[in-house]
């Protein structure tokens, strides 16, 4: 009986340590009293780096890593020895012959001593432990699950990093289309200017500096529209990095600085490994508890072993004290079979068999497709930035024509259409710019996610 205690005693140490390291984590994040400053100054890196300590959706991640830890040792608990007290006493109640009251029964059968409690007091202690296979095996299929929770660890922290460069990369490049869109602002407020002078001395009609009015007015409201997005695209990088409102956001990369020719050709240079897709590590952990699923299921088939110790002690008052009365340990040993269910457990081995052979399939198709989708990754990347390339020469071309045309205007060398068609060209070269720089970046979020890099 003291080794059994003895015993029972080390695991409820050791699962008491578990949980009170638990709860010193929790307490230490709980005590944990993040200050942000008024003003942060974050390269790409950093901001990423930021959010992955930061971000709420991320810890919860992590916490179902540690939920599934606990579950195992749930599992694994409940394969080990218990220990259970108790106290008892069942009173005998009679009628007081003289209050008329009903007080404790209680008897002598010796006249020369006092008559004793016919209730006494019960203290009993009882071990036991109970196991089957199919415990075992749900313990494995914890240890499944915890690997799968931290593989949706990594992904979220992928996802985040990478939704942390898409909304750092729109931020960059609304605010270098703001200042291009302001400069050219800056210019054709000033041949505003100059033509309604030229009106004003009769040298030119007030449609041509009607129509240059109409292309500042546009110029202001696209400016504007711009400095919008620019900020939902900061509110958006301040949500991902958990910031408050007010917290200013100074982005310190630049575009050129993960959009240049090495960043990409190095990023194209990354082999595709199989094994590394978290898409892949996910299936081929799926399949694998699969395939314990269906242990677990035959294992219904099983025996279940038990064994139990009891022992209980009488504790009876006599002449105002105690005696004590040992009874004789209780020793139970138990195997129990599954004789009957109608078909059920047989039914529940061809369902987890099933499952297996569709998480098989599930499996062999996303392995052969993921050739084909990095390929297809790899194919976007280029395409990207080609187009990238192509569509920031078609815009310093439209603003270089822009200027010329803006002088040959003031020279009396190009009409008012011309202007007017020049201005429009480079508000459309400024939006295919824009766009082809957030394709690209998406690209290159995908194919990074793609290679877990």
């Amino acid at each position: 009986m003291k080794k059994i205690v003895l015993a029972i005693g080390l695991f409820a140490f050791l699962a008491n340590g578990m949980q009170a390291e638990d709860h010193v984590m929790a307490a230490t994040k709980k005590a944990e009293v993040r200050e942000v400053p008024a003003t942060l100054n974050l390269s790409l890196a950093e901001a990423q780096d930021y959010a992955v300590e930061t971000n709420r959706s991320l810890r919860n991640a992590s916490l179902a890593v540690q939920k599934a830890y606990a579950q195992r040792w749930q599992t694994i608990a409940s394969m080990l020895p218990s220990l259970d007290g108790g106290v008892s006493k069942n009173l005998m109640l009679e009628e007081d012959s003289v209050t008329g009251k009903l007080v404790e029964k209680k008897i002598s059968l010796n006249p020369l001593e006092a008559p004793k409690s016919m209730s006494p007091w019960t203290f009993s202690l009882t071990a036991a432990v109970g196991i089957n296979g199919q415990a075992i095996v749900g313990a494995l299929l914890n240890n499944v699950a915890i690997d799968m929770q931290k593989l949706n660890l990594q992904q979220s922290e992928d996802n985040l990093r990478a939704n942390i460069k898409t909304s750092y990369t729109s931020v960059l490049v609304l605010q270098n289309v703001v200042t291009l869109l302001e400069s050219s602002l800056a210019n054709i407020e000033q041949m505003a200017e100059m033509t309604q002078r030229s009106v004003d001395v009769g040298a030119a009609e007030q449609t041509t500096a009607d129509l240059i009015k109409v292309r500042v007015n546009t110029l202001k409201n696209n400016i504007n529209a711009n400095l919008r997005s620019t900020q939902l695209a900061l509110n958006a990088l301040k949500v991902l990095l958990d910031v408050p409102a007010e917290t200013e956001l100074v982005l310190t990369s630049t575009l050129e600085d993960f959009l240049s020719a090495e960043a990409v050709l190095t990023l194209l240079g990354n082999d595709f490994i199989l094994e590394n897709n978290l898409n892949y590590q996910l299936l081929e952990k799926n399949v694998e508890l699969a395939k314990k699923n269906v242990h677990m299921a035959g294992w219904a088939y099983g025996p279940t072993v038990s064994a139990a110790v009891q022992a209980s002690h009488y504790v009876d008052s006599k002449d105002g004290g105690f005696s004590m009365m040992r009874s004789p340990y209780t020793v139970a040993f138990s195997v129990s079979m599954p004789l009957w269910s109608s078909g059920k457990r047989a039914a529940g081995v061809v369902e987890k068999k099933i499952a297996l052979e569709e998480a098989r399939n599930t499996f062999a198709e996303t392995a052969n497709n993921l050739g084909i989708q990095n390929e297809q990754l790899r194919y976007n990347l280029q395409n990207g930035y080609e187009t990238y390339m192509n569509e920031k020469d078609n815009m310093e071309v439209t603003q270089r024509v822009f200027e010329s045309t803006t002088n040959k205007f003031n020279q009396g060398a190009a009409s008012n259409l011309d202007l007017v068609n020049a201005s429009n060209d480079l508000i459309t070269a400024q939006s295919s710019y824009v766009q082809a720089v957030l394709t690209l970046v998406n690209a290159q979020v995908e194919l990074e996610k793609f290679l877990n890099l």
